[in-house]
């Protein structure tokens, strides 16, 4: 599988519009960007694509990756750094399945698939398809199985692929409490994407601080919906990850430290 990681950052992106911070100026300087959250999957001779979530920044995220449109695509939850760039499959494609949970979101009253299909009900071309999470199945020939994860207040998902004997494990948005059972469903991944929004020592600038620390008190989880790039990195630990690249990355990372290798930018690309 080749894996390209079209969008790396958070739901403002790397450089933030209007921002003149140094992370965001020196995002600029480098010529890099972390623009919202996405990734491609192709099969080793490229016929086959996946794409992991629908970035808002689509269009440019596609042309300047130059990778092939996606058979098939999964979302992960419906918050728009992952789920409004659907909209771009207007007249791009004859048929899209999107994949998505058919859990019912207490606080939406329903599941992700059903929230696909209601608001891209517009779209003829897209096909919401209904799956169960932590059950197996095919797209675009990949297998691949949604595992949930912890992002209040709605239900949220990682994603982990397979093919030909390599294994993508993505985390999803999500605090350092993943489900065992998610846990083992992503365990010895090539790659792990995991969501790492700020370091650790940013966590005291969150309403409700930082939690799960690790045995030296150092904060896993960012307030209550996200890891901390220590608690990303801890996950790839757990699972046994031969690679982990953090993502979901902000331009809240002191300049110092927003480009350190652990940090993945849009654009990189892997080989499993």
């Amino acid at each position: 599988m080749r894996v390209t990681l079209l969008g790396t950052g958070d739901t403002t992106g790397t450089p933030t519009p209007g921002c003149d911070c140094d992370t965001c100026e020196a995002a600029r300087e480098r010529g890099v960007e972390r623009t919202r959250f996405a990734v491609h999957v192709a099969s080793d001779d490229g016929e086959d694509a996946l794409l992991l979530d629908f970035s808002p920044d689509f269009r440019s995220q596609f042309l300047r990756e130059d990778v092939t449109l996606p058979d098939a695509g999964v979302v992960s939850h419906i918050h728009f750094d992952h789920l409004d760039g659907l909209g771009n499959a207007y007249r791009l494609f004859d048929d899209l399945p999107v994949y998505a949970a058919d859990e019912t979101d207490p606080v939406t009253g329903e599941s992700v698939a059903a929230t696909v299909r209601r608001r891209y009900d517009y779209l003829d071309n897209v096909a919401a398809v209904p799956v169960a999470p932590l059950e197996p199945f095919a797209a675009a020939g990949f297998e691949v199985t949604l595992v949930p994860v912890d992002h209040p207040p709605l239900l949220c998902y990682g994603v982990v692929v397979e093919r030909d004997g390599s294994k993508l494990a993505l985390s999803g948005d999500t605090t350092y409490d993943v489900p065992q059972a998610s846990l083992d469903a992503m365990r010895d991944p090539d790659l792990l994407l995991a969501d790492g929004i700020v370091p650790a020592h940013l966590a005291d600038y969150h309403p409700e601080g930082g939690r799960h620390p690790d045995a030296d008190g150092v904060p896993r989880t960012f307030g209550t919906k996200h890891m901390t790039r220590e608690g990303a990195l801890a996950l790839g630990d757990d699972l046994d990850a031969t690679a982990t690249r953090v993502v979901h990355v902000s331009h809240f990372y002191p300049a110092d430290e927003a480009f350190d290798d652990d940090l993945a930018v849009d654009g990189e690309s892997f080989d499993l």
